[in-house]
């Protein structure tokens, strides 16, 4: 069986490297691939010339973007409004958000009772589903932009907030390999021993924003442990055949 992952730029992909390991040891025969597509739109033309693709993860920047190409999306993904895993069964493409589960378990063990407010740093398609989390714990959530907007305050604000929202998530690429000098501009005057600093990036393990939280106390965590549950999610969905 052909497997995949479909984005923009993927030479630093976590995905093949865990899913070839894993067949591997499962002693399975599948491949998994690298598919870079300069637009959404080529996705068609990609899944013609790979007639035996099973199943696919999707990442940045089209989360969003492949939506109108499925035939179906679970209601947690169309809630969410961002798909990162595709099953492909007779012919016809299903989509779900695996992200959802990873974050929830990955940031459970992290909340403590004062972690009632939040700011998400970033407004992509993973964005989505850390909000989406967020609600279903409980948590207020506010959304961080450079572009403010009804519904989202810029980084100046957001810096300001830092006293009472006590967990910040970054969802944005600033600071991923090979730009690790990157961070998002979020002043961090105010962050302290009873801040969660949680930053979707994994490469490298410690981005400069995560350096900096934890040398003002804050709990740190990267995305490690998320991306390899979410993995396993999709893995699930993929042998439900």
């Amino acid at each position: 069986m052909e497997f995949g992952l479909i984005g923009r730029s993927l030479r630093h992909s976590f995905s093949k490297d865990h899913f070839t390991r894993k067949f591997r040891e499962m002693g399975l025969g599948h491949t998994y691939s690298n598919f870079e597509l300069d637009t959404i739109q080529a996705f068609p033309e990609l899944v013609r010339q790979h007639p035996g693709l099973k199943g696919l993860n999707v990442t940045i920047p089209y989360k969003e973007q492949i939506i109108p190409f499925l035939d179906s999306v679970s209601k947690e993904a169309s809630q969410i409004g961002a798909v990162n895993t595709i099953r492909i069964q007779n012919g016809k493409y299903h989509g779900y958000n695996t992200d959802v589960f990873g974050f929830e378990k990955s940031l459970a063990p992290l909340l403590r009772p004062q972690h009632q407010k939040a700011l998400i740093l970033g407004t992509g398609g993973a964005s989505k589903a850390v909000a989406f989390v967020l609600r279903k714990l409980g948590i207020t959530a506010t959304q961080v932009s450079r572009k403010p907007s009804a519904d989202r305050v810029n980084y100046e604000e957001a810096g300001r907030l830092l006293e009472d929202h006590l967990l910040v998530i970054n969802c944005t690429p600033l600071g991923t390999f090979p730009g690790i000098e990157d961070l998002p501009p979020l002043a961090m005057d105010r962050v302290g021993n009873d801040h969660v600093c949680y930053d979707l990036i994994y490469n490298p393990p410690r981005t400069k924003w995560l350096q900096k939280a934890a040398q003002k106390g804050s709990k740190i965590k990267n995305g490690q442990e998320m991306l390899e549950l979410q993995a396993e999610k999709a893995w699930e969905i993929w042998n439900e055949f």
